[in-house]
Order: structure tokens, then C-alpha cells, then sequence
């Protein structure tokens, strides 16, 4: 027995097994606001804390290597 519908005899095809205009749902683009309206983990960016000491570890890393370059040209 084969599970799949034969297309000449199933509702709502046209002949050659092709779907008309109007049958499938409508994509999922074309509805507006398709889902819930997110507002309780809004965005907002990075704290200050954690930019901070990010910017700072990346000053004194640099700053190692510039003092590292300048031994070992003098």
C-alpha cells in the first residue's frame, strides 16, 4: 500500500499534481507580526563595567609590548 495521495484523485489540485493559488498558507514574510512582541529582554548594549576594564586590559597589554620593543632596541 503506498501512503503517498494519488494526485488525480486528491482535493485541491490542479491536473499535474501542481497546487492552485489561494490553497498553501501564505509565507511567513507576508504576515505581519507574525509572533509576540518581545519587551522583556530588551537590548542595551555593553555595560560600562566590563567595556571599561576590557579597554583597560587592552592598554596595558599594549603598552607591556611597546616597553618589551623599546628594551630590546636600546
Amino acid at each position: 500500500m503506498n501512503p503517498d495521495p494519488e494526485p488525480e484523485r486528491s482535493t485541491g489540485l490542479e491536473p499535474g499534481g501542481g497546487v492552485p493559488p489561494g490553497e498553501t498558507p501564505p509565507a511567513e514574510s507576508s504576515l505581519p507580526e507574525a509572533g509576540p512582541r518581545e519587551t522583556h529582554n530588551p537590548t542595551k548594549g555593553w555595560a560600562k563595567a566590563p567595556l571599561t576594564l576590557i579597554l583597560v586590559l587592552v592598554v596595558l597589554i599594549a603598552a607591556f609590548f611597546l616597553a618589551y620593543a623599546l628594551t630590546l632596541i636600546l
